[in-house]
């Protein structure tokens, strides 16, 4: 009887590692089918957008595609991943977008890829200039825009800004070892969570007003406060992003920390129950709610990234990112890699509606960027469970 119930033990095991290993195999075909799908599409990497006009292929747009890319090659170390991005970067000359001087985070977001490639590959050209720009903003007070005040920290007046430019200073902290780019990258996020029309951060519900024009009292339609979708992933995905270049026992990595759980616990009560997406307007059904791929993704990132940490109990949040998951799978991904249900650029749930399954929005790069850092985080997830 012993003997039997040993056997039985023992095939169930198998069973299940079966099982997960099968899951693991799905996720990452449904990964290689979507950058497939984009790579063949977007062939000539130099190659400028020409969405109403012509822009530099290193815009931030582009830029996110990249920094799944190299999601997706820790997990999947494909030579032609390599190629693809070094092709691009060279032809940019491993600079921001606009040159030394720009102060955009937005121009500075395809630098997160340049320094990826110089850990991965050596080569100081990668991250020359990538130095030489921080170095530029660290002394260069905002007083372009009326709501930075003249402030040295006031660069990141969207939160857009957080991911696009947040974890390349702390890259280069990592690089260089020197403290000043986590110094100063810390005070420009408090600047933008503290002192920002009041602060972005709404700490009492765990999630970010986009910019000063959607703090309270401006609602939505239905009297809710308006919290977009991407907005939030993307200060959700930084707040990982900065974790993984900082030691846990970091004063700053402890601070992000608190901040990335209050959010957990605010984008968890906010997926949507009939599908496992979350809307764009996170808490508001009647601003836009809906399906929406690109926020999602996002959100699956930091979770899966939170489960493997033990900072997220799994029993409460594996079943979401199985939830998001499944539902990317279902509603987003067509049979030849294409992401529906990606809403367009834009700084509100308004933007690139109304949204589907066949719609494609403007630029395709950056949803695919974030469905790729999402898929390829659950993929460690699963592979972590066999």
């Amino acid at each position: 009887m012993k003997r039997t119930l040993l056997t039985l033990i023992a095939l169930l095991a198998m069973t299940v590692s079966y099982a997960q290993s099968e899951q693991a195999n799905d996720v990452m075909k449904t990964l290689r089918l979507a950058n497939n799908y984009f790579m063949a599409k977007y062939a000539d990497p130099p190659l400028p957008t020409n969405v109403n006009r012509i822009r530099p292929s290193s815009l931030w747009t582009r830029a996110v595609y990249y920094e799944g890319l190299m999601a997706l090659y820790e997990v999947d170390p494909d030579a032609r991943y390599i190629d693809y991005t070094d092709r691009w970067a060279n032809y940019h000359k491993w600079t921001p977008r606009n040159g030394v001087k720009t102060n955009d985070a937005d121009d500075q977001c395809c630098g997160q890829t340049y320094v990826d490639r110089y850990v991965q590959s050596g080569g100081e050209e990668k991250i020359k200039f990538v130095i030489e720009n921080l170095d530029n903003q660290m002394q260069t007070p905002n007083t372009k825009k009326p709501e930075a005040e003249g402030s040295l920290y006031g660069w990141w007046t969207w939160i857009d800004a957080i991911q696009m430019a947040m974890p390349l200073y702390m890259q280069v902290y990592k690089i260089t070892g020197d403290r000043k780019y986590a110094d100063h990258a810390m005070k420009m996020y408090r600047w933008s969570r503290n002192t920002l029309a009041g602060g972005l951060f709404n700490v009492k519900e765990g999630l970010w007003w986009r910019d000063k024009d959607y703090v309270a009292p401006y609602q939505t339609p239905d009297g809710k406060n308006c919290y977009w979708s991407r907005g939030n992933g993307w200060v959700y995905a930084a707040l990982v992003r900065c974790m993984n270049l900082l030691s846990p026992k970091d004063k700053y990595y402890k601070e992000l920390k608190k901040d990335f759980l209050l959010m957990s616990k605010a984008l968890k009560a906010c997926q949507r129950p009939e599908d496992g997406l979350w809307n764009p307007s996170l808490v508001s059904y009647a601003d836009y709610g809906g399906k929406e791929m690109s926020g999602t993704a996002l959100f699956l990132y930091g979770m899966a990234w939170g489960i493997q940490k033990g900072y997220l109990k799994a029993a409460e949040y594996k079943p979401v990112c199985d939830r998001a998951w499944e539902g990317l799978v279902r509603d987003c991904v067509h049979p030849d890699g294409f992401l529906g249900w990606a809403q367009g650029t834009g700084k509100d749930p308004s933007a690139g509606q109304p949204l589907s399954y066949t719609k494609v929005p403007d630029f395709e790069d950056y949803g695919t960027g974030c469905f790729l850092l999402g898929g390829a985080e659950y993929y460690k997830l699963v592979n972590s469970e066999k």
